[in-house]
């Protein structure tokens, strides 16, 4: 874990860097399938959930983490296999990331990251 600064410009550049973002998003994708199988079920999705999500994911009802998977599913899974694959998640992150840079906003805010997390990403970009 690290301390950092952030703002969207952050963010937004990172995730518009569309060699950087896919290389990170295709490593976290391979990281999340379990079996290998090219796709993230929803229990391969539940299961990892801590290596996916914030803190304050954690902290939810098994209730309300269902309901958002359930949200994730018809939102993302553009063609009804049940399934995320590679490019349904990568369109699944490219959205929770622009949403948090929206959320962040454009003064920098210090904030805790994990060293794998994708906003961690950022930041290395940024200070690269």
């Amino acid at each position: 874990m690290s301390v950092e600064f952030i703002d969207s410009q952050i963010v937004t550049e990172f995730v518009n860097d569309s060699k950087a973002f896919e290389k990170w998003a295709s490593e976290k994708f391979r990281t999340l399938d379990a079996d290998g199988n090219g796709v993230l079920s929803r229990d391969e999705l539940q299961r990892r959930s801590g290596k996916l999500s914030s803190a304050e994911f954690e902290l939810q009802s098994p209730d309300e983490i269902a309901g958002l998977y359930d949200v994730l599913f018809s939102k993302f899974d553009a063609d009804g296999s049940g399934t995320i694959d590679p490019q349904e998640f990568m369109a699944l992150t490219k959205e929770i990331m622009l949403a948090k840079a929206h959320g962040i906003g454009n003064s920098p805010i210090c904030i805790i990251l994990q060293g794998d997390s994708l906003l961690m990403r950022a930041v290395q970009r940024a200070n690269a």
